[in-house]
This record gives structure tokens, C-alpha cells and sequence, in this order.
């Protein structure tokens, strides 16, 4: 049996928006026709976006469905030449300078934030930052559903945020936009969402993602994300049992509830996602969208560590429905990896 441990990367399809999105398929009108087919269309088009604004709480803030949370990075970036610092996801990094200064616990200093933009929390290392008031754009894809968030709040202008990190499906997402602000449209041609974003809008994935924020947010109420955190902290318990002195990212700080992030230098962590998946056990080596680039980690290279440290690193991501005997299985599956590795190690450091 199959243990899925990457939650960090994409959260299994929740009940509710799956129903939520098949539903969707079944409307037959488009959300700009003004015909009762379109009109039940938009019904469920805006229903998703309130539900969205309710979950990240931000009413009386401007909702734009996207394809996703690159897509949003790009309306809300392109062309503005702000400042991000290493750790930015790519789809962040790829329109900024990446010249804010970053410390060994991940945690980045912004000197003017009105002309830069910087994430909730690392889809890496878990670590979580303290936003500056006025910060010009907010990267909450990894945050929303997992802390409490609330836009109107957060003291930044803009916000990415995406469906398929939280239970919903992929390939949607948002910008969300202080009221009275406003992008220029990238994809051009009928005006949807309000004229930022052209395209017959996705209802069906639009539909599961508003079902996924409304249940994810009722999940963070009830103190669910807590008892992820305490399976967490178990989990990096068994495997420091196992390697004795670890390097856990973020450890002793405020980061995400649900992700461990360790180093055992030499030990690649390309290695090590392979050998658990052979294992049946699906865990990361680093963000998904850099997975198969065999690369040190520049996340934590931004951070300091060495490209031998960045190159080790292992991500164990865990959500909600995530077992304690599914995680005592995994520790005693690496521990052994690990005590294997070691072993080789030592016979080749003899042999020279």
C-alpha cells in the first residue's frame, strides 16, 4: 500500500470539490452569457468566488480566477521589477531581482516593500515569514489552508493563491487584489474577470476551488493543522532516532504545520526520493516543479548551506488524513536507506 507524503507539491482531491466540480460539468451555459443557462453559470462562477474571498478573508477584495498560481504571478509581476530574495518559488523569482538578503533559518529581510514581493512560507522548508506592512505582492499559495490567513490583514496589495494545494483541483487560481487596484490583462480578448483576465473562465475547477477553500478553512477552525503539526513532530522525532545529530530545516522556528525538511550531507536527496518510491512511500527532494532537475536545492543554497547540504535535502510533506502508522513505516524504511548509505560510505572511505 501506498503512502503519499508530498502534500507540499499537490493535496489529494478533497470530497467536496470533487462533487463540487463535477457538478459544475454537468451546467451547460457559459458565465457570460445573459441567458438562464449563462446566469446559472455565473451563479456558480460567483459563488466559488465568494467562497475563495470567505476563506482567505478577503471580502471587499477583487477575486481573479486564474490557471493557477504562475499564471497569477505573472499578472501580478510582469513588468513591475521588484525585489524577491532566492527563496521564491520560480514562478515568483522569474520576474523579480532576487537581491533581498536572506538568514540561515530562511527567514528574509525587506528593506522596501512597496517594490517587493515575498512568499507566506516555503513549499520547501516549511519556514513561514513575517510580512511587511505595504508589501506590494504575497506569494500565500503555500500558507492558505494550512495557517490562518486573512488578506485584509496581511498588509499586502496582492496575493497568489491556488486551488490544487488545499484539496482542490489543479490547474486553477487566483489573484486577489486589494480593492481599487489593478493589473493590466496578459491574456487579452472578452473582458473576463472584470477585464484582468480574457478566457471563458474554467467553472469546473473554479467550482472545486471554492468548495476546497470553504472546507479547508473549516478544517483550520477546528484545529486540524494542530494535529498535523504534533504528527510532524513525531515524525522528526523517529528519524532523528535514526540519524543522531539531523539537520531539520525551519526546526525551533515558525514554519508550516505539516513539513519536515532534512539534510543528511552525501546522501542525495534524488537518491532518497527514488529509494522510497520503490518503497511505496512518495516524498520530495525539493519544490515539484523543480523535481527531476538534478540540481542543488537553491532554496537553501539562498540560505547558506553548502551545494553538498542543498543537494541532501529530503522533504516529507503530510496533511490531515496522513496516519501515524504510515509514518512510523516510513522512518523505519529511510532509517534503514540511511543506515545502508552509511555503510557504503564507510567501506569506500577505507578503500581509498
Amino acid at each position: 500500500m501506498r503512502v503519499y507524503l508530498d502534500w507540499n507539491a499537490t493535496a489529494p482531491l478533497a470530497d467536496a470539490a470533487r462533487a463540487a466540480t463535477i457538478a459544475a460539468m454537468d451546467v451547460t451555459g457559459n458565465p457570460s452569457s445573459v441567458h438562464a443557462e449563462g446566469r446559472a453559470a455565473k451563479g456558480i462562477l460567483e459563488r466559488a468566488r465568494a467562497q475563495v474571498a470567505e476563506a482567505f478573508g478577503a471580502q471587499g477584495a477583487d477575486i481573479v480566477f486564474t490557471s493557477g498560481a504562475t499564471e497569477a504571478a505573472a499578472l501580478a509581476l510582469a513588468g513591475r521589477g521588484l525585489s524577491c530574495a532566492g527563496i521564491e518559488h520560480d514562478a515568483v523569482a522569474s520576474w523579480c531581482e532576487a537581491s533581498l538578503p536572506v538568514a540561515r533559518d530562511g527567514r528574509v529581510t525587506v528593506a522596501d516593500p512597496a517594490r517587493s514581493a515575498l512568499q507566506v512560507a516555503n513549499s520547501e522548508t516549511g519556514v513561514i515569514q513575517s510580512l511587511p506592512e505595504g508589501l506590494a505582492v504575497c506569494d500565500a499559495t503555500q500558507g492558505f489552508g494550512k495557517i490562518p490567513l486573512a488578506f485584509n490583514w496581511m498588509g499586502c496589495d496582492m496575493a497568489l493563491v491556488s486551488a490544487h494545494k488545499l484539496g482542490g483541483p489543479k490547474g486553477v487560481g487566483a489573484l486577489v487584489l486589494k480593492q481599487g487596484l489593478d493589473v493590466t490583462a496578459r491574456i487579452r480578448g472578452g473582458g473576463q474577470e472584470m477585464g484582468r483576465r480574457s478566457g471563458t473562465e474554467n467553472l469546473a475547477g473554479i467550482a472545486g476551488f471554492g468548495a476546497a477553500a470553504e472546507r479547508a478553512a473549516k478544517m483550520l477552525a477546528e484545529g486540524v493543522w494542530d494535529e498535523v503539526a504534533e504528527k510532524r513532530d513525531y515524525l522528526e522525532t523517529l528519524l532523528a532516532e535514526a540519524v543522531g545529530d539531523p539537520i531539520f530545516i525551519g526546526k525551533g522556528g515558525q514554519r508550516l504545520p505539516n513539513t519536515v525538511s532534512l539534510i543528511t550531507p552525501g546522501w542525495k536527496g534524488e537518491t532518497q526520493v527514488m529509494q522510497m518510491d520503490l518503497a511505496g512511500f512518495a516524498v520530495s527532494a525539493g519544490s515539484a516543479c523543480s523535481s527531476g532537475k538534478v540540481r542543488a536545492s537553491k532554496v537553501l543554497t539562498s540560505m547558506g548551506f553548502s551545494e553538498t547540504e542543498a543537494a541532501s535535502a529530503l522533504r516529507v510533506s503530510i496533511g490531515p488524513e496522513t496516519r501515524k502508522e504510515d509514518l512510523e513505516r516510513f522512518a523505519r524504511t529511510w532509517s534503514a536507506a540511511f543506515g545502508r548509505w552509511k555503510e557504503r560510505s564507510a567501506s569506500v572511505a577505507v578503500a581509498r
